[in-house]
């Protein structure tokens, strides 16, 4: 049998081997959703309804359609502690509304991970390695990651995380939940700290949703950008 090479990359991140027939997408997206202490259940619950609402909206779906493949592929994370984070649905390829409802449903059925500090960096390195080793190919590689506090305890700073995942060619997103006039411990705004610290690569961007009911509207907005 053949073997197939893996490219290494920084931080032990290495590039998914090159394989024949290998499905192809638009993008590859990587949901990273805090799944933090600071978030209490039925603030969970807000957070999942609103994603599964977002992931399946109509102007998503266009979005997707509007694409040269017309399709793309979705994964959730949830992180929180220290190399901790956890991947709770798998790749989903998405091309039409029924397969939309389907990740829909995943996402509202997948059990909480068991998380607590905001390690945002060990959330990045997580990401990252999920999207070189995923099942499709695609020319845009994302890492959407949300949360409302700054990065607090990882095991690499999500500095160094989000530098090393931009080199291997991956872009990083940043959705800020936070009220408005709420600062860090840096002393400004959450999406401030989210631009300098978590978002990157070419086009990367970073919105904010003022609670998490405002999610579903503000990640909406996100995915219709990200995808087209």
């Amino acid at each position: 049998m053949q073997r197939r090479s893996i490219l290494a990359l920084p931080g032990g991140l290495a590039a998914a081997p090159a394989a024949a027939q290998v499905p192809e997408v638009d993008t590859l997206l990587v949901l990273a959703v805090d799944a933090s202490g600071s978030i209490d259940a039925d603030e969970f619950r807000l957070q999942r309804e609103g994603y599964a609402e977002a992931l399946s909206h109509p102007a998503v779906l266009a979005a997707i359609a509007s694409r040269p493949r017309g399709a793309i592929a979705v994964a959730m994370v949830e992180w929180g502690s220290p190399g901790g984070a956890a991947t709770v649905v798998d790749f989903h390829r998405i091309a039409d509304a029924a397969d939309a409802r389907r990740l829909a449903e995943a996402v509202l059925a997948a059990p909480r991970s068991p998380q607590s500090w905001n390690a945002i960096g060990d959330a990045l390195d997580h990401c990252a390695r999920l999207l070189l080793a995923a099942p499709f190919r695609a020319a845009e590689r994302v890492i959407d990651l949300s949360g409302d506090g700054p990065d607090l305890r990882s095991l690499r700073p999500a500095e160094v995380a989000r530098d090393e995942a931009v080199a291997a060619g991956i872009r990083i997103n940043a959705l800020a939940v936070a009220a408005a006039g709420q600062v860090t411990r840096f002393g400004e705004p959450l999406a401030e700290t989210y631009r300098r610290e978590v978002a990157g690569g070419p086009g990367a961007f970073v919105v904010t949703a003022e609670d998490r009911r405002d999610i579903a509207r503000a990640l909406r907005a996100k995915l219709v950008r990200e995808i087209a």
